[in-house]
């Protein structure tokens, strides 16, 4: 069953909006970032990890942000175009605010952090007329990231994205993405994650970032709970991630539909959830069945924390095609289907 139905005469598929950065991951891995001494460089923030991701499978994408004026910046647009992602609405700061730069500490594959610069931050700049109605208008798909809505003017220029989406016919699908260091109250976050999710057709979000879009309303005891609050205000399909027990997604009819990570080697615990993510948007707008697009999605996921990249280790439909068919001859069919 189709649960969101895409506008296919428009001819961008998804438009990411919100936070892009640079990621330093450290290749002297399994130490604290303390002793860590020499890096790999990549783009990243979750929205630009899912255009990259999305473009990897090959959907037209855009993107709507802005970005240091600088040779950092310079680097985030042309690894972009490289991709053949849109740029064409990616703007330079104009006061000296500079990209976010992230630090990832590798201290064993179940133990890893982030150490984050977004003092004077770009992407927290966007201005709501760099927001224009013909360029979301001409996309499926609006993916706005709950970083974005963290300080204005990167918050109106969201909101503004999301009424312009609804106006125009273009789904909104909202990421929670939830980094503290953005925010100065759990009031603060749960007034404009709330803004975006009771006008969102798919929500994604773990647990913890449920409580936090709850708080003010008071947080739902269970995961069923949530699902039909959100299900009340219009949303199709919401998402509710545990990490490696799994996530469920809960449509609009009723059904959910459970999935369970794929067995890996994992290098990391963070960035699976942008394949996730990328991967399953992308079997929505092809009409895949629900629990067929969470395979996909949790598929990518699993690849994900195995790489030491996320922007770079975005794979293929092909590659997650063939990951699917190995791990499944090794290990038989572990997903776990409602």
């Amino acid at each position: 069953m189709k649960y969101v139905e895409f506008d296919q005469s428009k001819p961008l598929d998804v438009i990411p909006i919100g936070r892009v950065a640079i990621d330093f991951n450290p290749t002297d891995m399994n130490k604290p970032l303390s002793e860590s001494c020499n890096f790999n460089k990549y783009v990243g923030g979750s929205p630009a990890n899912i255009a990259v991701g999305l473009a990897r499978l090959g959907k037209k994408v855009g993107f709507i942000g802005k970005v240091s004026d600088d040779q950092h910046g310079d680097f985030v647009v042309n690894y972009f175009k490289n991709d053949g992602i849109d740029t064409s609405h990616i703007f330079r700061a104009k006061n000296g605010e500079k990209i976010g730069l992230t630090f990832t500490e590798i201290k064993s594959p179940t133990e890893s952090s982030i150490l984050m610069y977004r003092d004077s931050i770009a992407d927290l700049m966007l201005e709501p007329e760099e927001v224009d109605e013909e360029y979301i208008a001409s996309a499926k798909a609006i993916v706005i990231s709950g970083t974005a809505l963290s300080k204005s003017p990167s918050r109106d220029a969201a909101l503004k994205a999301m009424m312009l989406a609804k106006k125009n016919n273009v789904v909104v699908i909202f990421d929670i993405d939830y980094r503290a260091y953005t925010w100065k109250n759990k009031d603060e976050i749960s007034v404009y994650y709330q803004m975006v999710a009771r006008n969102a057709d798919i929500i994604l979000g773990s647990r913890e970032e449920y409580d936090l879009t709850e708080a003010i309303t008071g947080v739902c005891k269970t995961d069923e709970e949530s699902a039909k609050l959100w299900h009340s205000y219009g949303a199709k399909i919401v998402i509710i991630k545990h990490g490696k027990d799994g996530s469920t997604a809960y449509t609009n009819d009723g059904m959910s539909y459970s999935i369970k990570p794929f067995p890996v080697k994992a290098i990391k615990g963070f960035g699976g959830g942008d394949g996730y993510a990328s991967a399953f948007i992308r079997c929505l707008l092809e009409g895949w069945e629900m629990i067929d697009a969470l395979e996909f999605g949790t598929a990518s996921a699993s690849m994900l924390i195995s790489a030491h990249s996320c922007s770079a280790a975005m794979p293929s439909v092909e590659a997650i095609e063939k990951f699917i068919k190995e791990e499944k001859e090794h290990y038989g069919e572990m997903v776990a289907r409602a």
